[in-house]
């Protein structure tokens, strides 16, 4: 097999919104697709109707676009394989049940899921794993035919299920796990391979796409391990060959330790909360391509052109991916100080007007305010969401200072330097971060404070922090009415 002939798929179901382990499994299967220089189909898998959302299919799609992805066939690009939504492809499958009808290896079931309740309750009283109990166990042909006549009089549709052979091993060299078998006595009994409704289930579509559109490789979660040996007996009943599977490890919480859940919420999951929070997709990018894979070397940032160029599926780990919420932070606050001010000021201008501080139609002016606003913490912002946070201080009255504060402000030189301060900046001809800082050396020299004495009292009376960005820019961005006002209440507590 050369490299141009490589062909991957992600094939998301459009349940709900992107999903960082769902999002991981679409960027590994890119990265292969565009390290070999072969191609990336996009498939939706829609046949479980009843769990389909509106609107799912484009927000899949959208965020795949966010974080960077592009696919050379799929439902909205199309390509020579299609159609690429398993619900328009129905017809297709029909034909494929129809040979297995054929072939006697699949049949007409009838029974209801009350009466396989009831088998699996009785299974579990005797200690079973819960299996299908071939219905017509027992029976002559012509009992057998009597059995499904009585059940189509009653009104009964059926489900079609495929006949697990005996005694047959299932095997096949994974590309993350290795050798991996499995027995088909393990597998649970004849599957269902269409629902009652006609729509074929999941692990009998995803074999006559592969199959079709010609997939060579399939990598995915770990999850789909138990659905490979049904999906390798359609390959062998079809005559088809299978193409190579890779399962990639679970993500684990690194804080818990446990499976990353859609209930855990202590973790944000998909990736549409990341971009409301004001992660960059490049950081998203990185991140995810990490979870489960380690490139050479010691590096931990990379571009998206070197992710592609070095991307090799035997790199993949073998271990759990640990989910570090904090090391995330951190990969996207690299990406946020090297990111172009003018962009982050448009990704923070939307949080600030999402958190209504800023009106939804800013003059310029405020434009200009929130940039140099920006500037002052871009280097410390690990999503530009905190902007809100951080600048709370610029927008609503000043809370009562804390016992820390209070302590060092109760020192001899506190007050006489805020004094000073305060009468200094009444005289400045334009309230700029220079001439606030040959203010604050003004008050140096008249009251002899200087270091920590001389600015931490400042930095507290006008910011009501101990700790920020540069005092003459947050002053100057504060404001003389305001910064005049955090004075004035500062001393005023200061004497009761």
């Amino acid at each position: 097999m050369t490299d141009n002939q490589i062909r991957v798929r992600y094939a998301p179901s459009p349940t709900g919104h992107l999903h960082i382990g769902n999002a991981r499994t679409a960027l590994f299967n890119y990265l292969f697709a565009r390290h070999n220089h072969g191609t990336f189909v996009i498939r939706i898998e829609d046949t479980d109707t009843k769990r389909n959302v509106a609107g799912g299919e484009q927000s899949q799609l959208e965020n795949l676009k966010w974080l960077g992805i592009d696919w050379d066939e799929g439902p909205d690009v199309g390509g020579d394989f299609g159609p690429y939504r398993q619900s328009e492809r129905r017809e297709i499958y029909q034909k494929y049940i129809q040979q297995l009808l054929d072939a006697g290896v699949a049949y007409e079931s009838y029974k209801t899921e009350e009466q396989l309740q009831e088998d699996r309750e009785a299974q579990k009283a005797r200690g079973e794993m819960p299996h299908y109990e071939y219905e017509y166990a027992g029976m002559t042909e012509q009992q057998k035919q009597e059995a499904i006549q009585a059940a189509q009089e009653q009104g009964l549709k059926p489900v079609i299920r495929i006949k697990v052979p005996e005694n047959k091993v299932f095997e096949w060299d994974d590309i993350v796990k290795g050798q991996v078998k499995f027995e088909s006595q393990t597998i649970g009994g004849d599957w269902v391979i269409q629902k009652r409704d006609g729509m074929p289930t999941y692990n009998f579509a995803v074999v006559v796409d592969d199959h079709l559109m010609q997939i060579t490789h399939v990598l995915r979660g770990d999850d789909h391990v138990a659905n490979t040996p049904k999906q390798l007996m359609i390959y062998d009943y079809l005559g088809w060959e299978a193409p190579k599977f890779g399962h990639m490890t679970l993500i684990i919480n690194s804080e818990t330790g446990k499976k990353l859940s859609k209930r855990d919420e202590s973790v944000l999951q998909f990736i549409e909360q990341y971009r409301e929070r004001g992660y960059l997709p490049e950081a998203m990018f990185n991140f995810i391509t990490l979870l489960g894979w380690s490139p050479v070397g010691e590096d931990e940032i990379f571009t998206q052109k070197q992710f592609i160029k070095q991307f090799d599926p035997k790199r993949l780990s073998k271990s759990p991916a640990a989910f570090d919420q904090k090391k995330l932070e951190w990969v996207n606050n690299q990406y946020v100080k090297a990111a172009d001010l003018s962009r982050i000021t448009d990704l923070s201008l939307a949080n600030l007007i999402q958190a209504q501080l800023i009106s939804e139609n800013p003059d310029l002016k405020t434009i200009e305010w929130v940039r140099s606003l920006v500037a002052l913490f871009k280097d410390q912002m690990s999503y530009t969401n905190q902007i809100v946070e951080l600048s709370q201080i610029f927008f609503s009255d000043p809370d009562k200072l804390d016992d820390a504060a209070m302590a060092e402000l109760q020192k001899d030189e506190a007050e006489p330097t805020l004094k000073a301060f305060q009468a200094l900046i009444e005289k400045l001809p334009r309230f700029t971060a220079t001439q606030i800082m040959q203010a604050i050396q003004q008050t140096r020299q008249e009251v002899g404070a200087k270091g920590r004495k001389l600015y931490m009292p400042i930095r507290i009376a006008t910011t009501r922090s101990m700790h920020g960005p540069g005092i003459g820019e947050a002053i100057e961005l504060l404001g003389y009415e305001k910064t005049q006002q955090h004075i004035a209440e500062t001393l005023k507590q200061l004497e009761n």
